[in-house]
């Protein structure tokens, strides 16, 4: 019988939690989302469901991890025996397959960057030459396959160590690093010339900008960037011993998630308007504006390679998360079996993401529904398949799962008050799930 893993202390476990939270979803996908979609009026939409929809159902994953100590499909048998609830498990695994595939690239794109910076072909460059240099890293086929692998090698080698030797160990020292320096960097971009403009594009908000997409977008992002609705946080829960308490871990890792994002908000726009170039910029905006904001910073292709670092580091987090739920749920707890599972795993996400790795060059010309490969992928994830995900675990734990037995997790480690209970709980068996269903209605333009 191999006994179960677990975080050796609270502080690894938050920082690991949100290291999967923040990731890219904070620092990459929030800036250009935002961008594309209003600026202000997403962040604001955002943050009103990160608060009231998201967190909710981070709490809800805790919950179902902590008390079943299993894999995300073994919790969902242990919890509803005779049922198909395990197939949410399943369908979790699936999600994180896709989210991986086309994140694996953009952590690709990070370390071809990452190179560049050493070899000081990244810097001194005019504002159009950063968005032509960007262009010709993805478009090129071989590259972009080469450093997706690359990427997706380092996530399982650190993944096959599990979660103390591994993942926690990893997060502990990351994401200290890359929350100063994107303070240092928020500071900078805000005392640029013109910055003003883009700090009112981000803060204030154009409620004629709202649609019934915007809202969706929003609460994919949301989801997206707490890594909620595909069970990664049931499994990181299950390695949580029952003396920690699990309001307290949520509430950490929602704030931090919305401080990053917030920062990642004001160091990418104020510099976007200071530098004259477009918010709409899409996928590739924090990729052609923080190059620019460096060399506005005395030594900075030094704070370039730092800071790609820590963008790096801060990507594997995410992706640790993401493929420890595949293995999880292969392994079965089995540490013999871990290491094999997250090679297996890893190189059959690394495969099924070369279309996604091509989308930008050679098969630029192929599209799914007027989306790219890669943007297909990411609609079908964050905004199809995370929301989903949310939807039915709010539905198991408000309905599926005795209210006593909710209730009698949530206070393990530390009292919660009944106020406070009776609110979550009215939350996710009423306000999240109805929430959720009206968006997706008024983005089909049935509401």
């Amino acid at each position: 019988m191999n006994k179960h893993e677990q975080w050796t202390s609270k502080i690894g476990f938050i920082l690991a939690a949100a290291g999967s939270a923040i990731g890219l979803g904070a620092i990459w996908k929030f800036p250009y989302m935002a961008g594309t979609n209003g600026g202000g009026i997403f962040f604001v939409i955002f943050l009103l469901l990160t608060i009231f929809i998201g967190a909710p159902i981070l709490l809800a994953e805790f919950i179902i991890g902590r008390k079943t100590q299993k894999d995300a499909v073994t919790a969902y048998r242990k919890l509803a025996p005779g049922t198909a609830w395990h197939l949410l498990g399943y369908g979790g695994v699936a999600v994180s397959f896709i989210i991986l595939s086309f994140y694996s690239v953009v952590g690709g794109w990070i370390l071809s960057y990452l190179i560049r910076s050493f070899t000081g072909t990244l810097s001194g460059l005019s504002q159009e030459e950063y968005g032509s240099r960007f262009e010709s890293i993805i478009a090129n086929p071989v590259e972009s396959v080469v450093v997706q692998l690359l990427f997706m090698v380092l996530t399982i080698w650190v993944v096959q160590g599990g979660i103390q030797k591994g993942i926690e160990r990893a997060s502990r020292y990351m994401m200290p690093a890359l929350f100063i320096l994107f303070i240092i960097l928020a500071i900078r971009s805000l005392t640029l010339e013109g910055a003003s403009e883009g700090i009112e594009f981000f803060l204030k908000p154009d409620l004629g900008a709202v649609t019934g997409e915007t809202i969706l977008l929003a609460m994919g992002q949301s989801f997206f960037a707490l890594s909620v609705g595909i069970s990664v946080m049931v499994t990181y829960a299950s390695y949580l011993s029952s003396q920690e308490n699990l309001t307290r871990s949520a509430f950490s890792v929602v704030g931090l998630n919305i401080l990053i994002s917030m920062l990642a908000g004001l160091v990418i726009f104020p510099a976007v308007f200071a530098l004259g170039l477009e918010p709409t910029a899409g996928p590739g905006l924090v990729f052609v504006v923080l190059p620019a904001v460096f060399d506005q910073l005395a030594f900075g292709g030094i704070f370039l390679t730092v800071f790609l670092v820590l963008l790096l580091f801060a990507t594997l987090t995410s992706a640790f998360s993401i493929l420890e739920i595949v293995v999880a749920v292969i392994a079965k707890g089995d540490q013999r079996k871990r290491k094999i599972t997250a090679w297996a795993a890893g190189i059959l996400i690394f495969l099924t993401g070369v279309p996604s790795a091509l989308s930008f060059g050679i098969w630029s010309d192929v599209s799914i529904f007027g989306k790219s490969i890669f943007d297909f992928a990411d609609f079908i994830a964050s905004n199809i398949g995370l929301p989903l995900g949310a939807l039915l675990i709010s539905l198991f734990v408000g309905y599926r799962l005795p209210r006593n037995l909710v209730r009698a997790e949530l206070e393990l480690g530390g009292k919660t008050s009944g106020i406070f209970f009776d609110i979550w709980y009215f939350s996710i068996r009423y306000i999240v799930p109805v929430g959720i269903f009206l968006v997706f209605l008024q983005s089909i333009g049935l509401l």
